[in-house]
């Protein structure tokens, strides 16, 4: 088989996989509390879970769908089905890809970042559960160290840490083109603090500013270049 039916076959293969483990991974988490709660004679009021969800599912629904057309084309297919499945895209996933992405070359939308991507979340996964299994393991025996008030600071800045180490590698590309959505969404947080509890649905007014920005350099380059 040459490159191309290669890559298509195993595309194909991908979808299969992934949509066929996603249904059941989905039919698992719904399926568990009612299943567990028929045999234990305590199913909820499902009127309560409706206004329930109303009340807060209809926000997530949209910032999900946000985080799917964001994150897909930057983890490709195989990559997104293990994210989406496995969770903490944002805090491990996300990172993970992107620093391999950035050490291979590949680029967006190519077979290389679609190989890479589903790799480095495939190991980010695995390493997850590993650590999982032995932080559960050692829950008891380092109990007296997590609780320790020295550590306490490091672990409340664990994700500003994170983030902020990730984006200065993106900031220092263009620092002007990086800085202006920062700073207004920086001033909009300060003036109506209550968004802060709707970042994720935050992510649609300053990705279209980054993407607005970036097209008006690209354009200003182009002119300049016809003009030359």
């Amino acid at each position: 088989m040459n490159r191309e039916q290669y890559y298509d076959a195993y595309m194909k293969k991908t979808h299969f996989l992934g949509r066929l483990v996603s249904v059941v991974s989905l039919v698992l988490l719904l399926g568990a509390p009612f299943v567990i709660g028929l045999i234990l004679g305590a199913l909820p009021d499902m009127g309560a879970v409706a206004r329930g969800f109303l009340s807060v599912g209809l926000v997530w629904t949209v910032s999900s769908v946000v985080e799917f057309l964001v994150y897909t084309p930057m983890l490709g297919a195989g990559g997104s089905y293990l994210a989406f499945i496995t969770g903490n895209l944002i805090n491990m996933k996300i990172p993970c890809a992107m620093n391999a992405k950035e050490l291979v070359g590949a680029k967006s939308g190519t077979p290389e970042n679609e190989v890479i991507s589903t790799l480095s979340i495939a190991t980010s996964s695995l390493v997850t559960i590993l650590v999982l299994f032995l932080g559960v393991l050692l829950l008891i025996p380092l109990q007296p160290v997590l609780q320790s008030p020295a550590l306490q600071p490091a672990f409340a800045n664990v994700v500003p840490a994170l983030f902020g180490a990730m984006a200065y590698k993106y900031y220092r590309k263009d620092p002007v083109l990086a800085m202006i959505p920062l700073a207004v969404m920086t001033v909009l947080f300060t003036l109506v603090p209550s968004l802060t509890g709707s970042t994720s649905f935050m992510i649609i007014p300053s990705g279209a500013l980054a993407i607005g920005l970036s097209y008006l350099k690209y354009r200003r380059e182009a002119k300049g270049g016809a003009g030359a």
